[in-house]
């Protein structure tokens, strides 16, 4: 079983900002552009890193701000881990719905710990507005590869 660990406000949020937002698709015109310097990235774990669970993962930002979901303000979002899923098979233009692998932190959450059962797993994290939705061009990590033990 693969799970994340939230507290009971951040689980509030998540559920209230996914009733509030909703599903349905927009055109890739509706998506926002990010600074051009935009990054994000892993500060841990690392590539190739062999871990015990639970997993702590730590996510950097460059050149945005980090905010809840359902506040909207310019230039920030909040982040989402893909867990054994490639960014080709996400719908960039919809909002992401919560899954074993997509996970949210839409309570504005900088790093969480991931529950995953023994074996190897590939990590990437995505950037997304206060609707859930892909900034465009997509402000993605690198994809890291872990074992869990």
């Amino acid at each position: 079983m693969q799970d994340f660990r939230f507290s009971s406000l951040s689980t509030a949020l998540l559920i209230a900002a996914g009733f509030v937002l909703g599903s349905g698709a927009l055109s890739a015109s509706d998506r926002v552009a990010a600074p051009e310097d935009a990054k994000v990235y892993f500060i841990a774990p690392q590539d190739g890193d062999t871990l015990e669970g639970p997993v702590r993962v730590k996510m950097g930002l460059r050149g945005m701000g980090v905010a809840p979901a359902g506040v909207e303000m310019d230039n920030t979002g909040h982040h989402h881990l893909l867990v054994n899923k490639r960014l080709d098979e996400v719908d960039l233009d919809a909002s992401l719905p919560f899954s074993d692998h997509k996970r949210h932190f839409g309570g504005g959450q900088t790093e969480g710990e991931l529950e995953l059962e023994p074996g190897e797993y590939t990590l990437q994290l995505l950037f997304m507005d206060y609707r859930h939705i892909s900034f465009d061009p997509p402000v993605v990590s690198e994809t890291i590869t872990i074992t869990v033990e």
